[in-house]
């Protein structure tokens, strides 16, 4: 089991209305054989406050369990005006190309797809855990921008994610081309 919801917690901020963390419990092929696509949503959440994070948790952890399925948490924010925009955007070209079940999916997958969060946090995909943590984080530190980048470190089922400032990505790919950056991906806050 992976419980990051108190560690999480410590990485969110609320400054206005509009702001939301977009999460979603997803019942994934490679934990459920009898699955027809890779994934499946089970359900998502918009966490606009601490109230409503902390709120959700038993419902999230409760499904994730009866579906063994997985809670992910997209840790760069989103913004209901910015996602109406691109989902109208979306539903048009679903309807012009007459994918009429796409439009169903279409909220949900823009909140999946864009953020608009300032501050931005990357999500570095460790899958063994070893030497190889501190040999990336002194090396990120010295790569464009220099200084700290390190913002926290989440436990997976099969290692840890580093979630980290933005930094010259190039540069990293040279020295790690095996390790996996995301900077626009959900971590995990729950699994059974």
């Amino acid at each position: 089991m992976i419980d990051n919801f108190n560690q999480i917690r410590y990485l969110l901020s609320f400054d206005n209305d509009d702001e939301f963390y977009f999460c979603q419990i997803l019942k994934r092929k490679k934990e459920n054989r009898d699955l027809g696509s890779n994934s499946h949503l089970i359900k998502a959440y918009y966490i606009r406050s601490f109230e409503g994070f902390d709120l959700d948790k038993g419902e999230m952890v409760c499904l994730a369990k009866y579906h063994n399925a997985r809670v992910y948490i997209n840790l760069n924010k989103r913004s209901f005006e910015h996602i109406c925009y691109h989902n109208l955007k979306s539903i048009t070209d679903h309807i012009m190309n007459k994918d009429f079940r796409g439009v169903m999916k279409s909220y949900n997958s823009c909140c999946g797809s864009f953020s608009t969060d300032y501050e931005k946090k990357w999500i570095i995909d460790i899958d063994e855990i070893g030497d190889i943590e501190n040999d990336i984080l002194s090396f990120i530190n010295t790569i464009r921008p220099e200084g700290d980048k390190l913002i926290a470190t989440l436990n997976t089922k099969n290692g840890i994610h580093l979630i980290t400032k933005p930094f010259d990505i190039q540069a990293f790919k040279d020295k790690f081309p095996n390790i996996d950056v995301h900077k626009n991906n959900p971590t995990i806050l729950y699994t059974p």
